[in-house]
């Protein structure tokens, strides 16, 4: 119990300097900003945990990451629709502060039951958990939004179709399919429309988009209407062509679906149903041979 009380101390004193030393920082950076007004201030308060987490990745690693790896880490952070704004030092932060954080747990965890053995396993099992569960649950993100954005694009571009052949303008249909696709694509068509308005090319927010979501169909419909665009084709003709392309796609990973539908029931058919076939057919005269025998 006096190493769980050290441990426990040594930790909140740790806490305790490093919560006053951040708190002298920041109160110097405000002195040094001078007054501000209400207005001024408003955007310091807005800054969330991704902000300061990348900062505090940033001082901690530097530029101990790689470029190859911070280049590799952004195009995943990409594909996971960039939860809470992160950067790549934010999420080295957060792999290496959870497994800090589990490696202490385990430690108060073994030195709790009383034997160091079994700390020493936990704190190595805590940090390996701590540091490959928030890698992981990005790849488990992406995964999910990759899944969303091949589900509804169909539908999207049947919608956005519709909206160019009534007569709107391209942005005019992505704007409705946003407001009507509360989900991963509704947010990607968003977002090109943000960038669209604050004065970045249409194309290249789009290219963007293809790029960034990892679907290919989605790629291939950016390139058909790039290719509207410099060629001079109606982007209706080409959204038609498209929507039908998805609409097929679609018709056929359903089919190919159902077909491995019947290969997935044969492990539970042989594992669950086939034994209690077999208890209820053979159970009655089985008991019958035991109750002979005796």
């Amino acid at each position: 119990m006096d190493y769980v009380a050290a441990l426990a101390g040594l930790i909140c004193a740790s806490a305790i300097f490093l919560f006053f030393s951040r708190l002298d920082r920041a109160q110097e950076a405000v002195a040094e900003l001078g007054p501000v007004g209400e207005d001024q201030a408003l955007p310091l308060r807005r800054r969330g945990l991704g902000y300061r987490l990348d900062r505090l990745g940033r001082r901690l690693f530097g530029d101990r990451v790689s470029a190859e790896r911070r280049s590799a880490l952004q195009v995943r952070i990409n594909l996971a629709g960039n939860p809470g704004h992160l950067t790549p030092a934010a999420f080295e932060a957060i792999r290496y502060g959870s497994a800090a954080l589990l490696v202490a747990l385990g430690l108060i965890a073994g030195l709790l039951i009383g034997n160091p053995g079994t700390a020493l396993l936990a704190a190595l099992v805590g940090a390996l958990a701590g540091f490959w569960l928030p890698q992981l649950a990005l790849n488990q993100l992406a995964a999910a939004r990759r899944t969303a954005i091949e589900r509804n694009l169909p539908d999207a571009v049947d919608l956005l179709t519709l909206a160019v052949e009534a007569g709107l303008s391209l942005d005019a249909g992505m704007a409705d399919v946003t407001a009507r696709f509360n989900n991963a694509l509704g947010d990607e068509f968003g977002k090109v429309l943000r960038e669209t308005r604050l004065g970045r090319p249409r194309m290249a927010s789009l290219e963007d988009m293809g790029r960034r979501s990892g679907v290919a169909e989605l790629h291939n419909l950016v390139q058909a209407i790039t290719q509207s665009e410099q060629m001079g084709i109606g982007i209706a003709r080409s959204l038609r062509v498209q929507a039908s392309e998805l609409r097929r796609t679609r018709r056929a990973s359903a089919q190919e679906r159902a077909a491995q539908a019947s290969l997935r029931m044969v492990f539970p058919m042989v594992g669950c149903i086939f034994p209690t076939i077999w208890i209820i057919l053979l159970g009655p005269a089985l008991l019958g041979i035991i109750a002979a025998w005796h």
